[in-house]
């Protein structure tokens, strides 16, 4: 009896004991949601309780150089979305047919959208207000006020489709930046999402009676590019144009700069892409084969367009490198630039028991001064010249000039020069560096280190941006202009100018002159590889030589038309055509006064509007010719002049050209 009696009270206490720290931990846990996870459970309660629908904000505008014209533009746009929670049973069928009617869209996806245990589905994005008032309409006539939303979104638009598309970029379907400046500067130009909240249940339905709660979208930023309208507008133009007569089955490029600044002023590649659909054919062939490509064939092709070459792909610059070698030449005192008969052109040198030929090898140069080796390209001359400078000064040189490394340019995917390390650079390697070849580099490093050579001898810092303007504020932040220390004494930069001026009213380069101007350049021709059969082919001039306002760089890829793929015949031409339209269009004083006579310059007259009949008329009596974009063989004569009208032009109305310049129009 007795042991029966204190079992029992054992068994007790143990309850107890057991009860008690029960209640302990209950009361530890309990604190520990409270004081712990409190905040963090509420959020989650909340987010349970409450639907959002996102209110995109409208992008930030993308305006050129002069911060008038328009290069992107976010347009509004809606999302319609449903909760089906919300949508009564017998009206779910009419629901989806109305919406697959009016967006045009597959009515059974539709339904099972509709019918979804879900507190919200997106039916479609990107509806234009039209297509949106049909369906605000039908909700109205049809009674139905609940479970339907019609959300306010952005597109983003190019009002000039191809221009400077692989400089600009584009945006994917949420509009986040893809390529480009969209892509570079997404956190400047996408702005922070909104919301429209209310509480709902787990399937959409209402809860309370307090409504919707709007939680407004803060725009992006606006952002003024170096781009100016004009300036790209020509350059894309003779580059297409150069691309298409000289055959260029790699396309082409053309950088222009302000080598003071370091304001890249246009960018063109060459084929390029419509930027309201980056996703689509970009040349008649693709258009043809387009549907019978494999998606990674399809994917490859929209890689190859949307890819940006003067920045992205490295080439062997050939003879416009051997400014560098004369620069660096001139610099450490090696030589002078009329030592006359200093040098000796005999077809050919012999550099470690190889012997490198001059490309005149058939007809050797002979006697030289500097200046004329220049004019004349010369090889053994500026192999000899990196010889005296030595491996080691010529790569201090190589990085001054910014050569080894990246720019710095503010563009997605650039790509640095090829070089062989300096340690593993033999006599040979040495000499073929010095006039060119055997190392790659990209366009826009060749272009930047001209401009060195052209403002002075300053190293800059290619600028793509401008200004940002604080869409809430309008205040204008200024991109800073970024130099990077002394490359060449201003002596030197004198020096190269003059012999480079010397190139092109003398030497390989006089195919890029303009009358009334004191233009500088060099031309280049190199392999595309070893033994591709392919050639690059490039010019890179200057002007105006007494004050340099601009650098401009035209390389083509493997021209392979009649005119061969020299870089004085080919390229030096599209360099001057060039010159000779944004020179007067960035009223650069003319220098050569006695060659005034023989320039007649005419504005652009207005012809958009017009018919292509009128518009020639016109354009002849001033001394211009027409150039309809699209025209062939086959559609040449069938084409309506009389009736057909003028929609676009490249140059504006107002720019000022020499007669014998074409317009470019499209109808």
């Amino acid at each position: 009896m007795y042991s029966v009696k204190l079992s029992s009270k054992k068994k007790m206490r143990n309850c107890l004991f057991i009860a008690f720290i029960t209640f302990i931990l209950l009361t530890v846990r309990v604190g520990y949601i409270q004081l712990v996870e409190g905040q963090e459970l509420k959020s989650m309660a909340y987010a349970q309780q409450t639907l959002d629908r996102a209110i995109n904000p409208k992008r930030g505008t993308i305006y050129d150089a002069t911060g008038k014209n328009i290069l992107a533009v976010s347009s509004t746009v809606e999302t319609i979305t449903v909760n089906p929670g919300n949508i009564n049973k017998n009206d779910k069928e009419k629901v989806a047919k109305a919406l697959s009617d009016i967006f045009e869209l597959d009515y059974e996806t539709v339904l099972k959208k509709v019918n979804k245990r879900s507190s919200i589905e997106t039916i479609t994005k990107k509806v234009d207000k039209e297509k949106s008032d049909e369906l605000r309409k039908w909700m109205q006539e049809n009674n139905i006020d609940k479970g339907i939303n019609i959300d306010e979104d952005t597109k983003r638009y190019y009002p000039y489709s191809n221009l400077a598309s692989q400089f600009i970029g584009f945006c994917g379907s949420d509009n986040q930046g893809l390529d480009g400046i969209e892509a570079k500067y997404d956190e400047v130009l996408k702005g922070s999402k909104g919301a429209i909240q209310r509480h709902a249940d787990a399937r959409g339905g209402e809860i309370g009676t307090e409504g919707e709660n709007y939680v407004p979208a803060i725009d992006g930023n606006d952002i003024v590019l170096s781009i100016d309208l004009s300036i790209q507008s020509i350059a894309e133009k003779y580059l297409k144009e150069a691309c298409i007569d000289n055959v260029c089955t790699d396309g082409g490029n053309i950088v222009i700069m302000n080598p003071k600044t370091g304001d890249v002023l246009a960018m063109a590649t060459y084929p390029n892409y419509n930027l309201n659909e980056p996703y689509e054919p970009y040349t008649d062939e693709l258009k043809e084969s387009w549907n019978t490509l494999e998606q990674s064939e399809k994917t490859k092709n929209l890689q190859a367009v949307w890819r940006n070459k003067a920045i992205a792909d490295t080439y062997e610059p050939g003879s416009v490198f051997k400014l560098i070698t004369a620069s660096a030449s001139l610099e450490e005192g090696i030589t002078d630039t009329d030592n006359s008969g200093e040098f000796s052109c005999t077809g050919g040198i012999e550099v470690a028991g190889v012997r490198i030929k001059c490309w005149r090898y058939y007809r050797p140069h002979g006697a030289e001064s500097l200046r004329q080796a220049l004019m004349n390209s010369c090889n053994p001359v500026f192999i000899g010249l990196g010889q005296k400078l030595g491996v080691e000064k010529y790569y201090g040189y190589l990085e001054k000039f910014g050569l080894l490394g990246k720019t710095g340019i503010n563009l997605p995917g650039e790509a640095k020069g090829i070089f062989l390390a300096k340690e593993k650079a033999g006599p040979v390697e040495l000499a073929t560096i010095s006039f060119g070849q055997r190392f790659e580099i990209t366009p826009i490093q060749l272009a930047t280190a001209v401009s060195g050579i052209a403002n002075g001898g300053n190293k800059i810092k290619p600028r793509v941006v401008k200004q940002i303007i604080n869409s809430e504020t309008g205040e204008i932040t200024d991109v800073p202009v970024d130099t990077e220390g002394t490359i060449i004494s201003k002596e030197t930069s004198e020096k190269v100018l003059s012999m480079m001026e010397s190139v092109v009213s003398e030497g390989t380069g006089k195919n890029a002159k303009v009358a009334g101007y004191r233009i500088g350049g060099k031309t280049g021709t190199s392999e595309d590889g070893v033994n591709t059969g392919k050639y690059v082919t490039s010019f890179c001039g200057v002007a105006p030589i007494e004050d340099p306002q601009v650098v401009v760089l035209v390389t083509l890829y493997n021209p392979t038309g009649e005119g061969g793929h020299q870089g004085g015949g080919v390229a030096a031409p599209v360099g001057g055509q060039i010159f000779s339209e944004i020179l007067p269009y960035m009223e650069v004083s003319q220098g050569n006064k006695e060659e005034l006579e023989v320039v007649e310059e005419v504005s652009v007259p207005n012809i958009t509007g017009v018919s292509i009949q009128e518009a020639e008329k016109t354009l002849k009596e001033i001394g211009l010719e027409l150039s309809i974009e699209g025209i062939t063989e086959e559609n040449k004569e069938t084409l309506d002049k009389e009736n057909t009208i003028i929609k676009e032009q490249i140059p504006a109305e107002g720019i000022k050209i020499n007669k014998g310049n074409k317009i470019f129009v499209k109808y």
